[in-house]
């Protein structure tokens, strides 16, 4: 998550932005068409919701249901949206020439090669970060909570990159925003379904101290990306803010000593907080409209 936004929402930003100097006008901000205040307006409440998880010991079946019911109502929302064209490029315009049943068989089928790829690498992925961690004497949740996502979302990052070096902004970061709404939501929520059903029982997902703070940390930059996103919009310079928060936070909680790691984290989280509650006080006034566009337009 926290990923997407430092690094995936400020990287479409800037490389739109290096872009648009051969081709003036220079761009200034990156900006979301209208249709996708419906992103928006659903990442709000997960986002809330998300800042009730740090003050719990576990996250809980009901959070699932709450969190997955998020995504659900996001699905069908986003299913009423009329049809449009899709822009095509590549080999996604070449399968598009297929009849139409080719064309379903091809992407089902690239769905299974993807699924069985990732059903025989992934565990196996997991436990060599593990071991490396052993015997380099590297901490093991460091290579796990920041390697293994990098490796999970270069896929999206290199797309949603490509599409910012055509300029197609809109594009760019419309798919990462989805996709902090399907992670935020989808990914968390299962995550103690899968825990249940793995322990045989109705227990939670036990969260200790640390990740609790993680939680919260990840949390509060949603609640200031989600702040910036009232506009349907990201300028050059909270793209920098984004980019330099996340890298402030990964660089001081990389040095400091594990006694004061724990503030460090609240430290930044509340930042995140203040800054999120300044920007919202600052456009209360476009609140109303996002959520309507969002929910119900």
């Amino acid at each position: 998550n926290r990923l997407l936004i430092g690094i995936g929402w400020s990287m479409v930003v800037f490389i739109a932005a290096y872009r648009s100097r051969r081709t003036p006008p220079v761009l200034r901000e990156v900006v979301l068409d209208r249709p996708h205040s419906v992103e928006v307006a659903f990442l709000g409440p997960a986002t809330l919701y998300s800042l009730t998880l740090p003050l719990k010991s576990q996250i809980t079946l009901i959070d699932s249901v709450i969190l997955v019911s998020i995504f659900a109502a996001y699905t069908w929302r986003i299913s009423k949206a009329p049809a449009e064209e899709p822009h095509l490029v590549g080999p996604a315009r070449w399968i598009g020439t297929f009849r139409t049943p080719n064309r379903r068989a091809s992407v089902i089928g690239m769905f299974v090669f993807a699924a069985v790829v990732i059903l025989l690498s992934a565990e196996h992925f997991a436990d060599a970060l593990v071991a490396t961690g052993q015997e380099f004497n590297i901490s093991e949740f460091l290579l796990i909570q920041w390697l293994a996502p990098l490796a999970s979302e270069a896929p999206e990052l290199l797309v949603a990159g490509l599409y910012a070096w055509r300029l197609n902004t809109n594009a760019a970061l419309g798919t990462l925003v989805s996709s902090k709404v399907n992670q935020w939501t989808l990914l968390v929520g299962t995550l103690p379904i899968v825990f249940a059903i793995a322990a045989g029982g109705l227990h939670g997902l036990p969260v200790d101290v640390h990740q609790r703070e993680e939680l919260f940390l990840t949390a509060a930059q949603s609640f200031f990306a989600v702040a910036v996103l009232v506009t349907l919009s990201i300028s050059v310079r909270e793209a920098w803010l984004l980019f330099t928060l996340f890298w402030a936070q990964f660089i001081i909680g990389g040095l400091a000593p594990e006694s004061i790691a724990g503030l460090e984290r609240i430290f930044v989280g509340g930042v995140y907080l203040v800054f999120g509650l300044v920007i919202f006080t600052r456009q209360r006034g476009l609140i109303r409209p996002l959520i309507r566009d969002g929910f119900k337009t």
